[in-house]
């Protein structure tokens, strides 16, 4: 065979194997090829966005969909072992709350379908020990996360009002969708980053870098660490600000004037102030000032396409709602078991709730009168941030020991009042 043939067989056979090689790399496809997209019913809950999975063909679980993250997690390592995933090492990871260490295990190449949508060759890290936390947050079980993943290789339209996601082959998203506005975004470590102009209530500006969220159940979030232009307002208030991996976060809700993401404007925000941790470095090294979260990305349909470092946003119907904290000083959350109870986790001191008589711990009977069957978590965090000068009235469990044998029902009325 001459040098030429050989050549020539050479490209031919690159050529034959480049023209395999997209249904081999890892990542996200539609299983229909030939679709221009593909649209994926998913659930809604406080914001957050919740997708059927299975893996391996096993039994399909939510996992929550988070540009926040790099890699997909499993939050159950009895759910990983039961459906037979393989392991091949260790990884320490820092729990949210910058103090606990969580250990995972690596499952490489499992394969994850979400009906027409195929996760091929996926890396999943599996938390060794379950946390089931979220359910108690949001009121339904979330097994766990999809991340940079679903997002690298096809643009994603989510589209919060209707409840659904859009996936796009990249040639066929148009460059200039109607109605939407399109802004540069920065992929760097995996995660997407937006510019924004923060007013705040000082009158004080700040070009802010914010990583974009789907995860995270607040607006806007601030680290004062990350520089000495953050202040914390005077108006504030002290609070937990969410559960997520390795415990509770705490620290400050206040008001930012204003937050503006290009042409889009914000008045008037809830924004978190988390408390700086050892761990807080990591946030410094990143560049970002804070993150936007699901409460402000949830007023609006979004359009990510990481291939080409942008992203599109069209304003929703919930996009001039007000933003609104909890106006009875109660954090409720689910404990999981075979019944649905739904107990005050915390009563925030001197809150209408706390000086009406409730405690932390009560269990709630009815609300308004309604049994709690009929209530759910969502539904009931939105009637604590109605509408000020509301009446709320409480039937309470409340145990008299640990045992939880002997228990007394109390009834509480107060008004909901506004806190910050």
């Amino acid at each position: 065979m001459t040098l030429w043939r050989k050549i020539l067989l050479f490209i031919t056979v690159c050529l034959l194997s480049a023209a395999t090689v997209p249904a081999q790399v890892p990542g996200f496809y539609q299983k229909k090829t030939e679709q221009k997209k593909t649209e994926l019913p998913v659930i809604i809950s406080n914001n957050l966005i919740l997708v059927l999975v299975s893996i391996n063909n096993g039994p399909p679980v939510n996992f929550l969909l988070d540009t926040g993250v790099k890699t997909n997690i499993l939050f159950s390592k009895t759910f990983g072992d039961y459906i037979g995933l393989k392991y091949t090492r260790k990884l320490d990871l820092v729990g949210a709350d910058g103090n606990s260490v969580l250990t995972a295990s690596v499952s490489p190449n499992n394969y994850m379908d979400l009906g027409f949508l195929e996760g091929i060759h996926q890396t999943i890290l599996v938390l060794d020990q379950d946390f089931m936390e979220l359910e108690r947050v949001i009121g339904l079980p979330v097994h766990g996360v999809l991340g940079f993943e679903f997002f690298k290789y096809n643009p994603v339209k989510i589209d919060y009002d209707q409840q659904m996601l859009t996936f796009y082959k990249p040639e066929t998203l148009p460059r200039k969708p109607f109605g939407y506005k399109k802004y540069p975004i920065k992929i760097e470590n995996s995660k997407p980053y937006i510019m924004t102009k923060v007013k705040q209530t000082n009158n004080q500006e700040l070009n802010a870098k914010l990583l974009i969220d789907t995860g995270a159940n607040h607006g806007l979030l601030l680290n004062m660490e990350t520089t000495p232009e953050i202040k914390l307002p005077e108006a504030h208030i002290e609070s937990e600000l969410g559960r997520s991996l390795g415990g509770d976060l705490f620290g400050f809700v206040a008001r930012t004037r204003l937050l503006q993401i290009g042409g889009i404007r914000f008045s008037d925000v809830l924004t978190s102030f988390p408390e700086e941790t050892e761990f807080s470095y990591v946030i410094k090294e990143s560049g970002r000032q804070g993150s936007v979260g699901s409460e402000i990305l949830g007023r609006m349909t979004l359009i990510f396409d990481y291939t080409r470092d942008r992203m599109y946003m069209k304003k929703g119907s919930t996009y001039a709602s007000p933003f609104e904290f909890d106006m009875s000083g109660i954090t409720p959350r689910i404990e999981i078991g075979d019944e649905k109870i739904i107990y005050a986790s915390q009563v925030r001191e001197n809150s209408p709730a706390a000086l009406a008589g409730l405690e932390e711990k009560d269990e709630f009977v009815k609300i308004n009168k309604i049994p709690m069957d009929f209530w759910e978590l969502p539904e009931l965090i939105k009637l604590l941030r109605s509408e000020e000068g509301k009446e709320i009235f409480l039937e309470v469990r409340r145990f008299k020991d640990a045992s939880r044998t002997d228990f007394e029902l109390k009834e509480i009325k107060f008004k909901l009042k506004r806190q910050i």
